[in-house]
């Protein structure tokens, strides 16, 4: 019984980390809503952290932190490719680790949510779900702001924005466009793990 587990629990973490990966490098991670782009990556995160433990969440945010590090060295963001010449400890600090907490603490959360509500299993997801991407706007911008606030390219962005302090630079750089992300997830997310949730119980 412990190597089915064990199996099931390596195919699900296989799946969930494909599915991570094609839609970072394809068009399907993000969701064009007129100039915004919501990204959709912290989706197959929840899923994991939900359907599975927090080892699993971790391990999933650190496969969407990996791939977003990789695309801050290879110049493939302006931002990204700006933060990583300013302090590259930082920029994986942004990008990596952010993400790995991300997915853990997704997972507690959750777990946290079942114990309080046991019987709101539909109710623990969704809350679960949106919590998902809430975490990682809260652990990158501040680890941006821990960073880079006081570098040349932050404090030129924030002049842009009219931001007169951290915080007002964080509502304005993140904006709509996070929250259409918190609720693209939100749904999402938890429209899947409902059923998957079910499924493994009554397998």
């Amino acid at each position: 019984m412990k190597n089915r587990t064990n199996v099931r629990w390596l195919t699900q973490l296989a799946l969930l980390a494909a599915i991570l990966l094609v839609m970072n490098y394809t068009p399907l991670g993000y969701l064009q809503i007129g100039p915004l782009s919501a990204s959709l990556l912290t989706v197959p995160v929840a899923i994991g952290a939900m359907t599975m433990d927090p080892l699993a969440g971790a391990i999933l945010g650190g496969i969407f932190g990996a791939t977003s590090f990789i695309q801050m060295v290879e110049g493939k963001s302006a931002m990204g490719a700006a933060l990583f010449s300013v302090n590259p400890f930082g920029a994986f600090v942004v990008s990596f680790v952010a993400r790995v907490l991300m997915g853990l603490c997704a997972a507690l959360i959750f777990n946290a949510l079942r114990k309080a509500m046991p019987k709101k299993e539909k109710l623990c997801c969704v809350i679960g779900a949106i919590c998902t991407p809430v975490l990682n706007t809260v652990f990158f911008m501040g680890f941006l702001v821990l960073f880079f606030y006081n570098c040349d390219y932050v404090q030129n962005l924030a002049q842009t924005l009219g931001a007169t302090n951290a915080f007002m630079f964080i509502v304005l750089l993140v904006g709509v466009q996070a929250v259409i992300e918190w609720l693209i997830c939100g749904v999402v997310a938890s429209a899947v793990t409902v059923p998957v949730r079910k499924y493994l119980k009554l397998n």
